[in-house]
C-alpha cells in the first residue's frame, strides 16, 4: 500500500513537472499553442521520432502538417528562459557535494543538403576512422548526478555559427550557467563551486585563464602529447640575469617520470581494480602567442596559468580488457588540491559520459537529429524542444505509469524508471497534467499555389570550413545545373 509519505512525492513531483510546462510554454513567444503540441507529440509517440511532420499525426499535436513547418521557421523562443527555466528545476546535490555539470559538443551532419545555411564541417564518428562533412555543431550543458543512474539534467544547447572559437563559446557557456545558477538560488556565494567537466578538445590553459576568479571548479581532459612546467627554483642570492619564469618539465608521453609528484595514492575498484592516482601541483604551459593568445599585447609578458596535473592509471576496464593508456586530468579553481580533491575530480569525469546517453536517446528516440530543415533557427528550436522534452521525461520519471513491455528486465524495488521506459509511460501520465495550449481553431484549408505558379530557384549555401575568414561565395542559382 502506498504511504501518505509516498502519496505526497508524488503530488510535488506533478506540481513541478505541470510547472516547467507552464514555465516552457511562457518561452513560445511566438507560435507556442503548435511548439507546445509538438513536444507533446515527440512525448507520447510511441516510437523513435522519424521527422517532424510524422508528429502531425499524434492526437497530442492536434493540428495539419503544414503547422509543423510553420511553428518551427516562424516560431520563436526565448532561449535565455528557457535556460532559466532548466535550471531552476535542477535536483539539489548531495550534502557537502558541489553541482556537477559537463560540456559536450555533437554533430548534427546534413551531408546532402544543398540549401541548409550556416553550416560547418563537423566531426561524425563511426565504427571506422572518423569522418568530417556538413552540417551544424551544437555545445550541451547538462547537469551530471552523483548517483548510480545515468538521467543528466540539460541545460542549453548552443549552436557554434561559421567562424566561432570553440573556447570561446565554452567560457561563454559557463558564464551563462553560473549566472544562472547564483540568480535561481540553485548555488550560493560560501557553497561547494559548482564543478565543470570538459574533454580533451578544449583548451584548459585558455578556459582556466578566462574563468580566473570565477567560483568554479574545472576538470579537463587531457592528451597525452602535451608538456607543462612546474615553478622554478627560488632566485639565489647575488643570481643575475632576469628572473627564471618555468621550472622543470613535465612530459605527459613519457608517464609523468619527472619531476617528482606531489602525490600519490592507491585505490581499489571493483571495476577498475587497482588504482593509481599521481597529482602535480602548481604546474602551467609554457605559452606562446598563437591561438587564444595570439592577441596578447607584445609589451606584456604572457600569463602563468596553474593548475593541478592528475594521471589516473587503472589495473583494468569495466569489460575485462587490460588498461594500456593512462588518462590525465587537468584541475583548476578555488578548491584545495589535495587528496580529496584528486578523489572528486576522477570520479566525476567518469559520470561525463552518461551525457553520451543523453545525447544517443535525443537522437535515436527523440529524433534531435531528424529534422532535416533547411533554416539553421528552425533547428535550432527543434533541439530546444528535445532538450525540454527530455527535462520533462526526468521530472517524470518518480510518478510516470510503468509501461515496460513484458520481455524487460523487472525493476527492483527503488530502482527508478530509464528514459527509455519513462517514455512509454508518458502518454497515460499527459491526461493528468493536461496542457497550457490553446486547442487549434477550426478554418478551412487555403487556396493553395495559385494556378500556372512555379517554384523560384533557390541559392546553394556554402558550408564554412576552418582556417576561411569568410565562407565561399555561393554559385548562382543560374549557374547551378537543374
Amino acid at each position: 500500500m502506498t504511504s501518505v509519505q509516498d502519496r505526497a512525492a508524488d503530488v510535488e513531483c506533478l506540481a513541478e513537472l505541470a510547472g516547467f510546462r507552464q514555465e516552457l510554454y511562457r518561452c513560445f513567444t511566438r507560435r507556442g499553442d503548435a511548439l507546445m503540441g509538438l513536444s507533446d507529440a515527440m512525448l507520447c509517440r510511441s516510437g523513435p521520432v522519424d521527422s517532424p511532420v510524422e508528429l502531425c499525426m499524434e492526437p497530442e499535436f492536434g493540428r495539419g502538417h503544414g503547422s509543423v513547418f510553420d511553428c518551427l521557421n516562424g516560431g520563436r523562443i526565448d532561449f535565455a528562459a528557457l535556460r532559466a527555466a532548466q535550471i531552476a528545476v535542477l535536483p539539489p546535490p548531495l550534502a557537502g557535494q558541489p553541482m556537477m555539470f559537463a560540456i559536450d559538443q555533437t554533430p548534427l551532419a546534413r551531408p546532402d543538403a544543398r540549401y541548409a545555411d550556416q553550416m560547418t564541417m563537423v566531426q561524425v564518428r563511426g565504427k571506422g576512422p572518423d569522418s568530417f562533412l556538413p552540417g551544424w555543431k551544437y555545445s550541451i550543458v547538462a547537469g551530471l548526478h552523483w548517483g548510480t543512474s545515468s538521467w543528466v539534467d540539460p541545460v542549453e544547447a548552443r549552436r557554434l555559427l561559421p567562424g566561432d572559437d570553440d573556447t570561446q563559446v565554452t567560457v561563454a557557456q559557463i558564464r551563462d550557467l553560473l549566472d544562472g545558477l547564483e540568480a535561481a538560488g540553485r548555488w550560493k556565494p560560501g557553497g561547494p563551486p559548482p564543478l565543470i567537466c570538459l574533454d580533451s578538445g578544449n583548451s584548459s590553459t585558455a578556459i582556466t585563464h578566462a574563468l580566473e576568479g570565477r567560483d568554479v571548479q574545472l576538470v579537463i581532459r587531457l592528451k597525452s602529447n602535451r608538456s607543462f612546467r612546474g615553478r622554478p627554483e627560488p632566485r639565489q642570492k647575488g643570481q643575475r640575469g632576469p628572473a627564471q619564469r618555468h621550472g622543470e618539465r613535465l612530459e605527459l608521453k613519457n608517464g609523468g617520470q619527472r619531476p617528482a609528484p606531489d602525490l600519490h595514492l592507491v585505490r581499489q575498484s571493483d571495476r577498475y581494480g587497482q588504482m593509481q592516482i599521481t597529482a602535480w601541483r602548481h604546474m602551467h604551459q609554457e605559452l606562446d602567442r598563437s591561438g587564444p593568445f595570439k592577441d596578447w599585447p607584445k609589451d606584456q609578458d604572457l600569463p602563468v596559468v596553474e593548475g593541478t596535473v592528475v594521471r589516473m592509471k587503472v589495473e583494468r576496464l569495466p569489460d575485462g580488457r587490460k588498461a594500456d593508456k593512462d588518462m590525465w586530468l587537468w584541475i583548476a579553481g578555488p578548491m584545495e588540491p589535495d587528496a580529496g580533491l584528486a578523489d572528486l575530480a576522477w570520479t566525476a569525469y567518469l559520470r561525463r559520459f552518461d551525457q553520451e546517453h543523453f545525447h544517443r536517446f535525443s537522437k535515436v528516440y527523440l529524433g534531435m537529429d531528424r529534422a532535416h530543415l533547411a533554416s539553421a533557427q528552425a533547428t535550432d528550436r527543434w533541439v530546444a524542444l528535445a532538450l525540454a522534452a527530455y527535462t520533462q521525461l526526468r521530472l517524470a520519471a518518480p510518478v510516470v505509469p510503468d509501461s515496460s513491455r513484458p520481455w524487460h528486465k523487472k525493476l527492483q524495488a527503488g530502482e527508478v524508471l530509464t528514459p527509455y521506459r519513462t517514455r512509454l509511460g508518458f502518454p497515460r501520465l499527459r491526461p493528468q497534467l493536461g496542457t497550457p495550449a490553446k486547442p487549434a481553431k477550426s478554418v478551412k484549408a487555403g487556396p493553395g499555389r495559385p494556378k500556372g505558379s512555379k517554384n523560384r530557384p533557390k541559392n546553394r549555401q556554402p558550408v564554412h570550413r576552418k582556417g576561411n575568414a569568410k565562407p565561399a561565395k555561393a554559385p548562382s542559382a543560374a549557374s547551378q545545373a537543374p
